[in-house]
């Protein structure tokens, strides 16, 4: 009997969710948290996007951008969408393996 996913916990990435989110345009928290539930189905709490932010900032990944408003928006920098491209062709390769090794075909019902 197979486990449902929703069982098996999570298996997304922090870091590499807001790197999706701001490689669209720049963004604000709670504007990513939106996001990042409406493409991938996983709510984040404020406290676990804040600390994520702040080691991609840490890393040069993101930065904040001048904002007059209260909320203070972040845009992914250059070695940023270089390290998303190099996880999403890592993420690529495990998911070849993992249809190769199942049996699974993308897209097919």
């Amino acid at each position: 009997m197979g486990r449902r996913t929703q069982e098996l916990g999570r298996f997304t990435d922090v870091a590499l969710l807001v790197l999706v989110s701001l490689a669209e345009g720049q963004k604000h928290g709670y504007r990513m948290i939106q996001d990042i539930e409406e493409f991938s189905g996983t709510a984040l709490e404020p406290g676990t996007l804040y600390g994520a932010l702040m080691r991609l900032e840490e890393r040069g990944w993101i930065e904040p951008v001048t904002s007059a408003e209260r909320r203070k928006p972040y845009r992914i920098t250059p070695s940023g969408q270089d390290a998303l491209t190099e996880q999403l062709a890592t993420l690529r390769r495990i998911e070849q393996a993992g249809a190769r090794r199942t049996g699974v075909a993308w897209g097919l019902g």
